[in-house]
């Protein structure tokens, strides 16, 4: 029987963890030149108290290939690359939630609710809820389907507050929000406005790939400074800041 350990292991060959530094994006962990947040990230009210990218996704490699397709190519492909990202994100969590809860000011999450796809008719199956809800163990029994895709039209990569509803109020109470990709964080950013708007407690944000494109500024230099293999003991929010001459 596979276990979480074995599961992971292949991945740890190829992804990348972030880490905070300067020229680092403060909120998402993109790569910066010399600002503390990156263009996205700088633009309107910001909801999330806490992101937590779990790797660098990076355009035409092996993460970004397996996050693309165990949500569209079907079949047993499909099965086994959920599997597998579901084991990438038990073993995190099992790690870091704590890591994740005190960044965002609380001492646990009450709920645990996916990012809904932004097109409605996906949403239904989308396998992503299929992981949260009943593969991953640290969060199958607190998963709740809390946001719908409202009918408001909202283009690709844009934050609108109105893009989702949640089902219910809130009370305070705490949210772990999890998603597959981050690229301008407007689906992530849209979605904990709306458990905001709802009277949530504190939201943070848990994505398995923070998407880089490898061709963009000096990002391959700075991606190739990473050192690997993957580091499961360190995440973004716990491990010691990147100094400044490993990423100028």
């Amino acid at each position: 029987m596979p276990t979480v350990t074995g599961l992971t292991e292949p991945y740890g060959n190829f992804m990348l963890g972030p880490r905070a530094g300067p020229d680092i994006c403060e909120v998402c962990f993109n790569f910066t030149r010399g600002f503390t947040r990156c263009y996205a990230c700088g633009q309107g009210a910001q909801a999330i108290d806490a992101v937590a990218p779990i790797s660098y996704s990076i355009g035409h490699e092996q993460l970004h290939h397996a996050l693309a397709a165990y949500k569209r190519v079907g079949g047993e492909i499909a099965r086994q690359l959920s599997v597998e990202l579901a084991a990438v994100l038990w073993r995190y969590l099992a790690a870091h939630e704590r890591c994740i809860a005190m960044a965002a000011g609380t001492n646990s999450f009450e709920f645990v609710a996916t990012v809904p796809s932004g097109d409605r008719d996906r949403d239904d199956n989308h396998p992503l809820r299929w992981i949260v809800g009943e593969a991953v163990g640290p969060t199958r029994e607190r998963h709740r389907r809390l946001l719908l895709r409202t009918e408001v039209a909202v283009g690709a990569h844009t934050y609108d507050a109105h893009k989702y509803v949640a089902v219910r109020g809130l009370q305070r109470q705490s949210v772990l929000l999890i998603d597959d990709t981050w690229t301008t964080g407007a689906s992530a950013r849209s979605a904990a406005a709306a458990l905001k708007a709802a009277e949530s407690g504190p939201v943070a944000v848990v994505v398995i790939g923070r998407h880089l494109n490898r061709e963009w500024h000096e990002n391959d230099r700075r991606l190739r400074g990473i050192s690997g293999p993957f580091d499961w003991g360190n995440c973004a929010l716990c491990a010691p800041s990147v100094p400044c001459g490993e990423v100028n």
